[in-house]
This record gives C-alpha cells, structure tokens and sequence, in this order.
C-alpha cells in the first residue's frame, strides 16, 4: 500500500529504479538537484533541467508541463551523492500565474517502473511561492529513503539553488528559464480549462440583460417543467430505464458518435472532441512507451541477476547462461506485446472516432478534401478555432492516424513558416523549400480570411524581393488583400510603420477607455502581417518594429505570420531569440517539431495540403470576395 506522506516524513525505498511522477493541473517546470552529504550542490553540472535533462542516474522532463516523469536509478548516481532533490517552479514571461497559490496543488508520487506507488505527497499551503522543493531521495547507511519537503521559495528558482549551494545560482536560473521557453515555443497551446470557459461566459453574459441562458426543459414542448437540459451527446445520454441499457459487448468499444463531448454548440463539441482525442494518443502512448521502459528495464535487471550473478564466470557463456538469456527475452517479448495490444486498442477506437469526427467538422475545423468546401460560405460569426494541420506520433503511422491541429481564434500568437531546412527535408532542394513555406502561408492565410465573416481579418503582405508573386497569385487575383503586396525598403517601412501607429493608437485607447475616440477611418478588422524572406529588406529599425508587433500586436488583433530560414538572420544572434519564441514553427513539410502540452511528446506536423488539381482554394477565395462585395468593402 503506498504511503501518504506529510511533510516532513520519511518513508523507506525497496527499490532502486524509480519514476517520479509529479500532477500539477498546470504547466510546471520540473527538475532535480544532486547533492553531497553535506547537502550541498557542487555546481551547474549538478542540476537536471529542461535544457540539461540527463545526468547519470536522472533524467528529467525537456519542457514545462502539467505532468511529468522523472526517471531515477538510484544504483547509477555518482558515489558522492547522497540526496537528489525534487523541485518544481513556474514557468516565467508566459503570462501564466506566479505563485503556487493561485494554481491547484501538485501531487508529486515515487512510483516502480510498473507504475505501482511507493509514496506520494500533495503539496499544500503553497501561496507567494514561485518554486518549491517537493521531495528528496536521500542516503543513509547504504540504504535509501523519502522525505516530503514541501519547501517554498517566493523568490523561485534563484533563491532554491542558492539555499542548496549553487555557485552563480541566478545565472543557472536563468538558463532554466530560457530552455522552459524554447521549449514552450514549440507546445501547441491547449485550450482553456472548462472552469475558465464557464468564467469566460459568465463574465460575457453579465453585461447583456438579453444574453442567452441555459434552458430548462420549461422551454422545449413536451418536457417536464423547471428539468435541466441534458447537454450530453443524445448517443450517449442514459437510458430513461437501466433495463433500456443495451448490454456492452465483450470486448468491443461504443460506437463513436460525431460531436460527443462537453459543450454549448455543435461546434463547441467537435472542438473539445479533437481536444479529447489529441490527449487521448499523447496519454496511450505515453503509457505505451513507459511499459516498454519497463520491459527493457526488467530484462536487463534479469540477466544482470542470471548471467552475472553466477559464482563460476566460466558458466556465463554455457548452457545456464544461454536459458537465462532466452527466459529473460520470453518475459520481456510477452510484456511488450501485452502493451502493443494495448495501444493498438486503443489506436483502433481513436481511429473508428476519427471516421466520424472528420466528416462532421465545420470548414473551419476541416482539411481541404472535406467536401464542406463546396458549399462553402462566408460565416456569419468567428468559429472557436481554426485548422493549421495534422498531427501524428510515429506508434499511430500504422493506423495512419492524424489529429487535426486546432488552434484558437483570435490568434494568441504569431506564426514562423520556416524556410530553412532540418532533418526531415535535408533532400529537398532550398529554392523548393522556400517555394513550398510561400505556398503554405498563402494557403494558410485563405484558411483564415475563410474562417472570419466578410470585413472582420484584413491580410497586409510584405514581399520585398517579390519573390512569393506565384504563390500569392491567388490571394492578389481575387482581391482579398487589404492592399498591394509591399516591395523593397520602402514598402517594408511604410507597412511597418502603419501597423505599428495602430497597435499604439488601440492600446492608448484601451488603456484609457477611451476606445469611442478612435479615427473614424481606422480599420477595426483583425489584421494579419505577411512577411516573405526576412530579413530581406529590414535594417535595424524595421527589425526592432517587427518585434514590436510580435509582443504587442496580438493582444491588439494585429497578428504576424513570418516566412523566413532562421539562418538568414544568423547576423542578428540572440538579438532575434524572443522573436522567433514569440511564434509558433509551421514547417512545409512533415516535421517533428511540435509538442503535446500533456506529457510533452515530440508530434510530427503536417501542413495542410490541397488536393492536386483543386479549385477549392481559389473557390474558397472567391467567396470571401463575393462577400466583402455585398458588404461594401
């Protein structure tokens, strides 16, 4: 039975291959210190962190997260360690909380490879604090053990590394803190918490006296009165009678049914269903993965015990040995297929959903062989979401199954279409790489004017060598375009400058509520920046006015979309680090890049692609025209 520590207690460790398993409900950054007997922390190289994950014995997590699992062998650690110390902090500059006592408290558990609990520990009474010290394994008398700690420090994780020793602690702070946002750069955000949704429709409905409310059944013929509404999906909602229940057959899955998940709308629904099924694969192939581990670990512990536990070393190579070798790969086979089957029931339901999930997406949600396209039209409201993609894990290729990468709108952040190659496109020639990311920010530039009703997104270009004409050709001939594509310095300059008076002239206004004031002639849509080969055509003060957008614009509705080969602004060093974390990486072609905000997964991206010899985007375009016409714009 696993132990529910407090803190300051102790509890005994039987084995030595451990995971830590840290819950938080919230991004955290986890890490672990190894110390001396003495307590101390003999320097940097001492400390486990995202952009420092391993050390012998200890791995840790590479990115913030809301879950986490830290690998220990404690039988690997150096001989002058005698406690390693568990730490939890919050990630900084993400606009996310700065204290553990606005977030719900972090379980943290000591657990076998094969999940079972040894201990486990909440941590409580947290408040100001920004890092905590939540556990330590420490040594005594050539046995090890546990204790809870629960140690808070409001000044986060400089005043932790100073209090164990850490020589230049606010200096190693910082590098955590910069590998936690490389790292965050490359998350797909997830979408709020169903808490802060029902905040988020409260605050909207507290204004409007005409605001609607959620039914009773007063208001649909036929229904009791004063009943409350079941917003369940009507393939899953109860039986009227458990005698009505059809009997679940052996061994099979329930149906999937488009649209079955939480939420007000139909849309809402198939929004959260995605949601769902994106954490579904990261969490069974997390699982998967860790039994794998598990398998691997155990066979190497048998054979360590088998062949190398016989007295006579010349028996290490006969017939004893041998059968110990066979035993160990039968146990370790049959725990492996046992965890494939498994995943693959599980990818096989996720499938069977995706069948019916993608032909019910809105156009919003859809991929461009969806035949919603063709009727499509322009919206009369701005979806929740809009789709940038597909994303896979390589245990799912088997099953080619894809998730549809759903981002929020309006854009939280800007986006990096990078031109510059990498592992996966090492092959392909520049020039048609570069070609590839133009074509990809046109076409994902379409997905958005299609996605926001007619006059509420406006897209500016900024092409300075004119290098993008082909593939914006479909963007410029429908007359989308809130004005001619930019050219040379000049053109950089002027549409820079413009953007930037905006952004300033609507935060002025916000800031002193005085929004009635604005120019009567100020475009109120959305705007969306396109710049094609950065830094071609910057100097110096269009890259400072750049970064200004990146920060500033969002919050603003002035958004970015930047296609660039980050090599080509090697000039600038880390001048341009912020820029390129401020955006989210889209790649032209299929890239693993991308992480899951659950478990932290390294997901393969796929661009959305138009059918060879599709109209649809130039249709789709079209339309939107059609419609900024009929408004008178």
């Amino acid at each position: 039975m696993a132990a529910e520590l407090v803190r300051g207690q102790n509890h005994p460790l039987t084995r030595t291959r451990l995971e830590i398993r840290v819950s938080a409900g919230h991004p955290v950054v986890a890490g672990a210190t190894l110390a001396d007997d003495r307590g101390t922390v003999r320097g940097p190289e001492r400390v486990a962190h995202p952009g420092a994950p391993a050390l012998p014995g200890l791995e840790v997590s590479r990115q913030a997260a809301a879950d986490h699992r830290l690998a220990v062998d404690l039988d690997a650690m150096p001989p002058d360690v005698h406690r390693v110390t568990v730490l939890l902090a919050l990630p900084v500059g993400t606009g996310g909380p700065t204290r553990f006592g606005a977030v719900a408290a972090p379980f943290v558990a000591v657990t076998g490879l094969d999940g079972t609990e040894v201990a486990g520990f909440t941590l409580t009474d947290l408040d100001t604090e920004s890092a905590v010290t939540a556990l330590e394994l420490y040594r005594r008398q050539g046995a090890w053990k546990v204790r809870a700690v629960g140690q808070g420090y409001a000044d986060g994780l400089a005043a932790l590394f100073a209090d164990q020793g850490v020589p230049d602690a606010h200096a190693l702070a910082g590098a955590v803190h910069d590998a936690v946002a490389r790292g965050l750069a490359r998350t797909v955000a997830a979408p709020p918490h169903p808490a802060d949704e029902a905040q988020v429709r409260t605050a909207a409905t507290a204004g409007h006296a005409s605001a609607p409310l959620p039914p009773t059944a007063s208001a649909i013929p036929g229904a009791a009165p004063g009943t409350p509404i079941d917003y369940t999906h009507p393939a899953r909602q109860a039986p009227p009678h458990p005698a009505a229940a059809p009997p679940a057959e052996p061994g099979r899955f329930a149906a999937p049914v488009a649209g079955d998940a939480t939420g007000w709308t139909m849309e809402e629904r198939l929004y959260n269903q995605v949601w769902g099924m994106f954490e579904d694969l990261a969490r069974t192939t997390a699982a998967y993965r860790s039994a794998v581990d598990f398998a691997d670990s155990r066979m190497e512990q048998e054979l360590d015990r088998a062949v190398f536990g016989l007295s006579d070393p010349r028996s290490r190579l006969g017939g004893r040995a041998d059968a110990a070798r066979e035993a160990a790969e039968v146990k370790h086979t049959a725990l492996v297929d046992r965890a494939r089957e498994a995943l693959d029931r599980d990818l096989a339901q996720l499938v069977a959903e995706s069948e019916v999930v993608e032909p019910a997406l809105p156009a919003a949600y859809a991929g461009w062989d969806n035949p919603c396209w063709h009727a499509y039209r322009s919206p009369m409201e701005l979806p929740m979401a809009v789709r940038l993609g597909e994303l896979r894990l390589p245990e799912s290729d088997s099953v080619a199954l894809r998730i549809p990468m759903l981002v929020r709108l309006p854009l939280e952040r800007g986006l990096w279409i990078d031109a510059g190659s990498s592992g996966a496109d090492a092959l392909v020639d520049a020039d048609d790489l570069r070609a590839r990311a133009a074509r990809l920010a046109a076409e994902l530039a379409a997905r958005l004017l299609g996605a926001y009703p007619a006059g509420e997104f406006s897209v500016h270009v900024v092409d300075p060598a004119g290098t993008a004409a082909g593939a914006l050709a479909p963007l410029v001939d429908a007359g989308v375009l809130a004005g001619p594509v930019a050219r040379g310095a000049v053109g950089v300059a002027e549409t820079l400058t413009r953007l930037t008076e905006r952004v300033d002239l609507v935060q002025m206004a916000v800031r002193s509520g005085a929004a009635d004031a604005l120019p009567a002639d100020l475009d109120v849509a959305e705007q969306l920046l396109i710049v094609h080969d950065f830094p071609h055509g910057f100097d110096d003060r269009a890259v400072t006015r750049l970064r200004y957008l990146a920060d500033e614009g969002p919050q603003v509705g002035v958004h970015l979309m930047l296609v660039a080969d980050r090599e080509d602004a090697a000039e600038y060093g880390p001048l341009l680090d912020p820029l390129w974390r401020a955006l989210l990486r889209l790649t032209p072609l299929p890239d693993e890049h991308l992480a899951d905000p659950w478990v932290g997964h390294a997901w393969t991206y796929e661009p959305p692609s138009v059918p060879p010899g599709s109209a649809v985007l130039r249709q789709v375009l079209a339309e939107v025209a059609r419609a900024r016409r009929e408004r008178g714009l």
